[in-house]
C-alpha cells in the first residue's frame, strides 16, 4: 500500500500545476534583497540593530534556546518580563506567550471549546482560526464578512444552553480592513457569548499607543480573548494571548500547543522587549507609516489602480485573474520590487490580487519606485495587442 503514496503526491502536484497555483519559495540574501512590499515589518523594526543586540544579549545571558517547555523549566525571567509588558500594552491583567500565532489560535480554541461549543467566525478569518475550530471539534458557523446582521441571525439560532464564542480577525490579513470591534462586542454580549479577536496585523500599528484595534480601547469585558503576534509590527517572532487571570490560568492547564512545546528562545523574548520600548519611545514610526499609507492611496487613485478600501499597511490591489496577478508581480520583480501575488485558495476565486504592504522603513523614493512600477504594469495591460495573422 505504501507504493500508492508517490502517485497520490504526484496527482496532487499535477492538479495544482494545472490550476497555475504552484507556489515557490524565494531565497533572500542580505544586501541583495529587492525592495520589500510583501512582508509584515510594518514599523521597520525587524532590521533595527537595537533588536539584534538585545537578541544577542538574551542568548548570551540565558542560552540560545529555552531548553524545555514553560511548564518544565523553560519559563525564564525574560519570558515573565515580556508577558507583563504585553499585558500592560493591551490593558489586560495577564498575557501568555506562544511560539507562533498559529499555535496561539489553535491552542486557545482547543482549550476553550468542545463538542458542545458553538463557534461563529467571520468568513475571511485567518486559516489558523478556522483550523483551531476544527481541532476543537466544536460546531462552527461562518458569518458573511463584517456582516453583524448575519452574525446576529446565527447567534439567535444557536441552542440557548450552548457555550458560544464569536471569533474575528482584528485587521484582515488579505483585505486590510478593520473589524467592527464595538459591534462584535455588543452582538456577543446580547447573546451571552465571549468574543475572541486575533489582532495580529493591528498590534503596533493601530491605537493611540500601538495597542492595536482592540487594546485598551476595548477592555477585557468587551473582548475577553485577545491574540497578538510579535513577528509583524514588532519585528521578532512568536505570539501571545491576553485576558483575565482565569483565562490565562485555563490556557496554561489545557492549551496543548502551549503545554507540549519548548518555550520561545530567550533572545527572541529579549528582542521583543526592546521592540516594545521602541514602540513607546518612537511614535514617529507609526506617524510615518500612516503618512505613507495616505500618500500611496492618493497616488494610486490618480493612476486608477483598483485598490481595496483599506487604511492599514495592507493595501490589496484587486486584479481578479490569477494569471494577471502573477504577471504584475513578475514585472515588479523585474524592477527590484517584491510584492505578494495572492491567489485562491488563500482568497476567494476570482479575487486574485497583489498584496502590497507598507512599512515605516520605506523612503519616499521607495514609494515612488513602487508607484512607477504599478503604473508600468497598468500601461502594459492597456497596450493594444497585435492581431494574429
Amino acid at each position: 500500500m505504501a507504493a500508492h503514496w508517490p502517485s497520490r503526491l504526484a496527482e496532487r502536484a499535477r492538479a495544482r500545476h494545472a490550476l497555475g497555483r504552484w507556489r515557490h519559495r524565494r531565497t533572500a540574501t542580505p544586501g541583495a534583497a529587492p525592495l520589500d512590499f510583501a512582508g509584515n515589518d510594518y514599523l521597520g523594526l525587524a532590521r533595527d540593530p537595537r533588536l539584534a543586540e538585545a537578541m544577542a544579549w538574551g542568548a548570551r545571558c540565558f542560552g540560545a534556546g529555552a531548553r524545555a517547555s514553560h511548564l518544565v523549566n523553560g519559563h525564564l525571567e525574560v519570558h515573565e518580563a515580556l508577558e507583563e509588558r504585553l499585558a500592560a500594552l493591551t490593558g489586560r491583567p495577564r498575557a501568555l506567550l506562544f511560539s507562533t500565532g498559529y499555535m496561539a489560535n489553535l491552542g486557545t480554541l482547543q482549550a476553550l471549546s468542545d463538542g458542545e461549543t458553538r463557534i461563529f467566525q467571520d468568513r475571511l478569518n485567518h486559516a489558523s482560526l478556522l483550523d483551531g475550530a476544527r481541532l476543537a471539534g466544536a460546531a462552527s458557523r461562518r458569518f458573511h464578512h463584517a456582516d453583524l446582521a448575519d452574525l446576529e441571525r446565527l447567534l439567535a439560532r444557536a441552542p440557548a444552553e450552548a457555550p458560544r464564542l464569536v471569533v474575528s480577525d482584528g485587521v484582515f490579513s488579505m483585505d486590510g480592513d478593520v473589524a467592527d470591534i464595538p459591534g462584535l462586542a455588543e452582538a456577543a454580549r446580547r447573546h451571552g457569548a465571549w468574543l475572541m479577536v486575533d489582532d495580529a496585523h493591528g498590534l503596533g500599528v493601530l491605537g493611540d499607543n500601538g495597542d492595536g484595534c482592540v487594546g485598551r480601547a476595548h477592555g477585557v469585558d468587551a473582548v475577553p480573548v485577545l491574540v497578538g503576534t510579535l513577528g509583524k509590527a514588532l519585528g521578532t517572532a512568536g505570539a501571545f494571548v491576553a485576558g483575565s487571570e482565569a483565562l490565562i490560568e485555563h490556557l496554561i492547564q489545557f492549551a496543548r500547543p502551549y503545554v507540549y512545546t519548548t518555550a520561545q528562545p530567550p533572545g527572541v523574548a529579549a528582542a521583543t522587549l526592546t521592540a516594545l520600548e521602541l514602540l513607546a519611545a518612537e511614535p514617529e514610526r507609526r506617524e510615518r507609516l500612516h503618512a505613507l499609507i495616505a500618500r500611496f492611496r492618493r497616488e494610486a487613485a490618480i493612476l486608477g489602480l483598483p485598490l481595496a478600501d483599506s487604511t492599514t499597511p495592507i493595501q490589496p490591489l484587486l486584479l481578479g485573474d490569477d494569471a494577471r496577478a502573477m504577471a504584475w508581480a513578475e514585472r515588479l520583480a523585474g524592477r527590484g520590487l517584491a510584492v505578494g501575488a495572492i491567489r485562491p485558495p488563500t482568497v476567494p476565486f476570482g479575487q486574485a490580487r497583489l498584496r502590497i504592504t507598507l512599512s515605516a522603513a520605506h523612503t519616499d523614493a521607495d514609494l515612488d519606485a513602487l508607484l512607477e512600477g504599478l503604473a508600468a504594469c497598468r500601461a502594459h495591460d492597456t497596450e493594444p495587442r497585435e492581431s494574429a495573422p
